[in-house]
């Protein structure tokens, strides 16, 4: 007789794997049948969103900056116009909230850097900015220490200003060219990041009063942030359509490539768990991408959105924020399939499991084929596919020359080495 295997535990079941299979290939499914990641526009600008800022204090308040030196104060929770400043002449280039959150700073085209009240005026008051100070330069950004009645600006130099004073406290350069971002490091809140015209990356401590070291690029970099929860991790948003996670103490070679726009990346924010960040492209779409991975885990991209030069991720990590060139802010979930509004313990603990199966099952063909397949805009699929030839190509004729020269001649470079030119310290 043949041994039947009897299992006497009643709390297996004898096809679990399978069942399991089947409820992760379900949840799967219904993860991109519910997947509606747009909320709502708010529209109300005249000209070409710019620059974005969050409140630090408040989840609904958001603050932004057009092309026609507009700034607007919005409410999330009824997505409306607060507020509307007429701030600079010419673009607004940059904004940044005060860390109370009591004020905010805007720089201009006009050369000024100007402090406004966050609070609406008085009946019967004019609006106006609490200080003006009017710059040698246009400023091109401007971000606030975390801590500290402190705020850098960006320009011809950076300069770092005490809020008490109308000239700076100290400027800082290395190399002469414009300086497009910088940004204050939220944990170390001395260090600073700033990207130029010229390719580098350039790091700077506030307390020596001199910059600390730079890395050259193959091409431009638009912006960088600051990981908010790893101190020495920022990632670089570049032109040649590529993302740069950096580590600040190996500046020899990017942690991370992050690779699928198709087009210069213009802007990036992290998400404030440190785990994802999100990235606006030229190609009209914006991205949300893990830090440890190559490649974006979402796409979102509408008909009339035109290029997104400007996004932030809310403090609550679950909402995201663009700004566009056709005038309009976009709000988007940060998890497309997610259900808003209150759930209920059951709903919580079937969410909870299925997205443990699906963790489970990530790496299961079919499932892997459903969880990765998104609708592209013919112009971004067609670039993707063009791009995948020229890469090849490029492989191709790099094997070709190692093929048929002397052993040894031509090296092997790694991705992660290639863009990077040289870093000076």
């Amino acid at each position: 007789l043949t041994a039947v295997p009897r299992n006497y535990d009643p709390a297996l079941h004898p096809f679990e794997v399978p069942r399991e299979y089947v409820r992760a290939l379900n949840a799967t499914k219904l993860e991109r049948v519910f997947a509606k990641p747009f909320l709502s526009s708010l529209d109300g600008h005249r000209d070409g969103v710019n620059c974005m800022a969050k409140h630090p204090k408040s989840l609904s308040t958001v603050l932004s900056g057009a092309c026609d030196g507009e700034v607007k104060i919005w409410n999330l929770t009824t997505r409306q116009c607060i507020r509307t400043i007429q701030a600079h002449e010419g673009f607004v280039r940059g904004m940044c909230a005060r860390f109370c959150g009591t004020s905010f700073f805007t720089v201009g085209d006009d050369k000024t850097v100007k402090q406004w009240k966050m609070e609406g005026p008085e009946y019967g008051e004019e609006e106006e900015p609490i200080h003006t100070i009017l710059g040698k330069t246009v400023y091109t950004g401007i971000d606030h220490h975390w801590k500290e009645p402190v705020f850098a600006t960006c320009g011809h130099q950076v300069d770092i200003w005490d809020e008490q004073r109308t000239s700076p406290k100290c400027s800082l350069t290395w190399g002469f060219d414009s300086i497009s971002s910088v940004k204050f490091n939220p944990i170390e809140t001395y260090l600073l990041g700033s990207c130029a015209s010229d390719r580098n990356i350039v790091l700077y401590d506030m307390r020596k009063s001199t910059p600390l070291k730079k890395v050259i690029l193959n091409m431009r970099t638009n912006t960088l942030c600051w990981n908010p929860m790893e101190a020495f991790i920022f990632t670089a948003a570049n032109e040649d359509y590529n993302l740069y996670t950096f580590d600040m103490r190996f500046l020899e070679s990017p942690v991370m490539v992050h690779m699928d726009h198709v087009s210069a990346v213009l802007d990036v924010d992290y998400s404030p768990t440190g785990k994802e960040f999100v990235s606006a492209s030229f190609d009209k779409s914006i991205r949300i991408f893990p830090v440890d991975k190559g490649h974006s885990r979402e796409v979102y991209h509408t008909k009339r959105m035109q290029h997104v030069i400007t996004v932030k991720w809310t403090s609550d990590s679950k909402y995201i924020l663009c700004g566009s060139d056709e005038m309009n802010i976009r709000l988007w979930k940060a998890n497309a399939s997610e259900k808003l509004g209150v759930l209920a313990p059951r709903e919580k603990a079937a969410m909870n499991y299925n997205q443990k199966l699906k963790e489970k099952f990530q790496f299961h063909p079919q499932i892997r084929r459903i969880a990765q397949h998104r609708h592209l805009p013919k112009s971004i699929y067609g670039q993707i596919k063009e791009q995948r030839i020229m890469r090849e190509a490029r492989r191709r004729k790099e094997l070709n020359r190692r093929k048929h020269s002397k052993p040894g001649s031509v090296p092997f470079v790694p991705e992660r080495k290639k863009h990077i030119v040289a870093v000076v310290k």
